[in-house]
């Protein structure tokens, strides 16, 4: 399954009081993830990409074929789009067997990639059942399975782990983070949960209220603090790369060196040394002080700038910080009134304080 330019839009539709207004270039892999509140327009859009609704104006393409074209009057049915949609519902067909689910409508040429796509997804072990005897990850993940086995050019994923469990959803999102560094087609991804997003998204849309607010890579985004307000808990955590120097079997810990050549303490991560890693550090773990210390208990005291500091819209009492770490970044939240009392300031070196149990490790990397 190779990819191509990817997925362009431009289209306009009204329902009722709702109108659409989105114009898109998404890339033709990776994860791109659109998120918003109900109602911003992230499954209408789904909807129209996938060909269930047809809008009242405008174009979408992929990889350079038009599938709507209003001005010339070509819509390509949903049937012949090529696309694998997995909706927040399994859909799957109760009378047949995982099996017979998976191979529905799989083209011959697909064939030889079933035994990969089972064993991607983990479901080898439920072929012979029926829909009515899975767990609700396991019927998703069976969704998916058959998405893909459709050969499709394009995955759109609607809000798949809404209604599961946090083990169940865990897991899912697991083999999700998997499938989208093994397969070779891009995904587009629908959900109102930044958590998911931060994990698995390389692209983020926000849409509000049928627009498009903002595009672009996730780090990118994270990174606005004009975006702060909008994008709710996406700024939980912000990245971190850095390169494996060693393991302490003892402790159960991994030492990092970042590029600044600063170190780093994490929970033990399966990585060979020398290998570049990217970590997520949560903001609320971020304390400051104005120089490192020995009778701290943290053990990563990483001396940053700070480049930015700005009071968020509607809250007089915070202070949001964004430091400068060699080439990379992180972010701080402190009251204003400490922000006042250390004396802090635009440009001024501090000490980032991070516990070495708040790394959360991403799988890309």
């Amino acid at each position: 399954m190779s990819h191509g330019s990817g997925l362009v839009l431009d289209v306009k539709h009204r329902l009722g009081q709702f109108s659409l207004e989105a114009e898109l270039a998404l890339p033709g892999r990776g994860v791109t993830a659109l998120f918003g509140v109900s109602g911003s327009g992230k499954t209408s859009l789904l909807r129209l990409i996938a060909g269930l609704d047809r809008p009242q104006c405008g174009r979408i393409a992929l990889d350079g074929t038009p599938l709507v074209d209003t001005a010339s009057r070509i819509f390509v049915p949903a049937h012949r789009r090529r696309l694998g949609v997995v909706f927040q519902e399994a859909r799957l067909f109760p009378h047949y067997r995982v099996h017979g689910n998976l191979t529905y409508g799989m083209p011959a040429r697909m064939a030889s990639r079933f035994e990969a796509v089972v064993g991607l997804l983990g479901i080898d072990h439920l072929l012979a059942r029926y829909p009515a005897t899975l767990s609700g990850g396991e019927a998703r993940r069976v969704a998916i399975g058959r998405a893909l086995l459709s050969d499709p050019r394009l995955l759109l994923m609607d809000e798949p782990l809404t209604g599961l469990d946090g083990a169940r959803k865990g897991e899912l999102l697991r083999y999700i983070q998997r499938l989208a560094g093994e397969v070779d087609i891009p995904i587009v991804y629908v959900s109102h949960e930044p958590a998911e997003l931060i994990e698995i998204a390389d692209t983020l849309v926000l849409m509000e209220e049928g627009r498009v607010r903002a595009q672009g890579e996730l780090d990118e985004l994270m990174e606005r603090c004009d975006l702060t307000g909008a994008l709710g808990g996406f700024d939980a955590a912000m990245p971190l790369e850095a390169n494996v120097q060693a393991h302490d079997e003892a402790y159960g810990l991994t030492r990092l060196r970042l590029d600044d050549g600063q170190a780093l303490t994490v929970p033990g991560i399966a990585a060979s040394t020398g290998r570049r890693v990217r970590l997520r550090v949560p903001v609320r773990e971020v304390a400051l002080a104005l120089a490192p210390s020995a009778e701290l208990s943290y053990r990563n005291q990483l001396v940053t700038v700070i480049e930015q500091a700005w009071a968020p819209p509607g809250d007089a009492a915070t202070m949001e910080l964004r430091l400068r770490l060699g080439g990379q970044t992180l972010r701080a939240r402190l009251t204003r009134k400490s922000y006042d009392e250390l004396g802090l300031a635009v440009g001024q070196e501090v000490t980032a304080l991070v516990r070495t149990v708040a790394f959360a490790q991403s799988l890309k990397s």
